[in-house]
């Protein structure tokens, strides 16, 4: 794993194009008390390359929640944005606007030490939050009654909680304008600030089935997020991981529940691990309830191997609805017994290695693709989920094959798969001439706030 850290007094590096955040050479924001300026203005400012003052962004984003921005402008401005980017200042004022546009969170001041959350940009069987949270309640975060009572919950976006970027999120995947990095870093952040969060780690997926292709690019988004959330006040470190593999062996939901079960057992998948464990580690650090990384890292490790993190996920469970005897059944059951309560699909289908050979990649995009065409994810908002369809894994990468071994076993609930989906899928399988091997963590590197923001 490689640490770099934002400097403290050192400004970022010029811009090098529409999507970097630097603010060297800034010559602040545009006196915001001129009188406000409609919205056709404000898009042909951004259009052409110009800044735009914090009282600019703050009438866009009051005119996108109390409906006055039509969605045509709504559109245009995202589109501005793209292509010419904002600067670290226009980024924090959005992020701000956005946080403020609804309710504000508050918590005890005796929780402030305690409070943490983590953000991922998305990957294939990735379902590292699901052990996390438990894991850092067991370490003594909190992730009211129910954070009280157990220390954590996951939970989704709600029209109360920063709804102007909801608006904006919407517009953002119908727009083309989703790898934008000041629109990504603006919408992560500010639904943290509204938490009033200690700290913040975020897991910024890079590769083949990741929003970045390649580790520069997520990098770039990594000290945006660190840099827009030190001015907030907001200690986040953003870790750079690799999503060119599933994370772990399965993915689908029932199927990455009973894998994150089998975390929590202390066990599973050696990749899902070190990721959980690092992630926590950083941000107990991050939040002054560890001397160092590696303390908690360790101590996160722990909470996996004595069965306390599981028991803060039951607890979960049962908090947030789901009936104690199912929570305690899924929670102290053997994987046989929990896929005999989770959601299963009708019929499996394995595929075999069509060679000898060592395993050297296992693509995850054809896995998404199949996978949702076969229900595990929508095409349209209100699509019904099929919620037992996934794909297991068996085997790892750097494993050696032969030919006719079954690798993979889909679970779906329809007809067999498809000459085209099973082509798919088995391409998906690279194989080597070369020795078993080690398969690398997909942790590759933390970029942390400045000294400083670190108190």
């Amino acid at each position: 794993m490689a640490a770099t850290a934002t400097p403290g007094a050192q400004a970022p590096p010029a811009p090098v194009g529409p999507g970097d955040l630097s603010g060297e050479g800034s010559r602040g924001l545009p006196d915001a008390r001129s009188e406000p300026k409609q919205l056709p203005e404000l898009i042909r400012i951004k259009r052409d390359g110009g800044r735009l003052s914090e009282a600019d962004i703050r009438g866009f984003v009051d005119a996108v929640v109390n409906g006055r921005a039509q969605g045509a402008q709504i559109g245009a401005m995202l589109m501005a944005v793209r292509l010419q980017g904002m600067d670290l200042e226009e980024t924090s004022a959005l992020t701000r606007a956005l946080a403020e546009s609804g309710q504000q969170l508050e918590w005890p001041k005796a929780w402030r030490q305690q409070l943490v959350d983590k953000h991922s940009t998305g990957g294939v069987g990735d379902k590292v939050s699901l052990v996390l949270a438990p894991a850092l309640a067991a370490c003594g975060c909190k992730m009211q009654a129910l954070l009280e009572q157990v220390g954590c919950c996951i939970v989704g976006q709600s029209k109360k909680l920063v709804p102007g970027d909801g608006i904006l999120y919407a517009a953002r995947d119908v727009t083309a304008t989703v790898d934008s990095l000041p629109l990504i870093t603006a919408s992560i952040l500010s639904k943290k600030v509204v938490e009033g969060l200690s700290a913040l780690v975020v897991d910024v997926k890079f590769g083949e089935a990741a929003v970045f292709p390649n580790q520069e690019q997520a990098r770039e988004l990594a000290r945006a997020l660190v840099g827009v959330g030190a001015g907030l006040g907001l200690r986040v470190a953003a870790a750079l991981t690799a999503m060119d593999k599933p994370l772990g062996h399965n993915v689908g939901h029932a199927l990455e529940v009973e894998e994150a079960l089998l975390c929590m057992d202390g066990a599973g998948p050696s990749d899902l691990r070190d990721l959980v464990t690092k992630l926590g580690g950083a941000l107990l650090w991050l939040s002054g309830q560890a001397q160092t990384q590696a303390e908690g890292t360790a101590r996160v490790a722990a909470a996996l191997d004595d069965g306390s993190a599981r028991g803060r996920f039951e607890q979960m469970l049962a908090g947030q609805g789901v009936d104690p005897g199912l929570a305690r059944a899924l929670c102290s059951g053997s994987p046989a017994q929990r896929r005999q309560l989770l959601p299963r699909a009708q019929e499996q289908e394995e595929l075999l290695s069509p060679a000898d050979g060592t395993v050297e990649l296992i693509h995850a995009m054809p896995l998404a693709l199949v996978l949702h065409e076969l229900g595990a994810g929508r095409s349209r908002a209100g699509d019904a989920l099929r919620l037992g369809v996934g794909a297991e894994l068996l085997v790892d990468v750097g494993q050696r094959l032969r030919r006719g071994t079954p690798w993979l076993r889909v679970h779906r609930d329809g007809p067999p798969l498809s000459g085209p989906q099973r082509r798919a899928l088995q391409e998906a399988l690279v194989l080597s001439d070369r020795a078993p091997f080690a398969a690398p963590s997909p942790y590759a590197e933390l970029v942390l706030p400045p000294t400083g923001a670190q108190q």
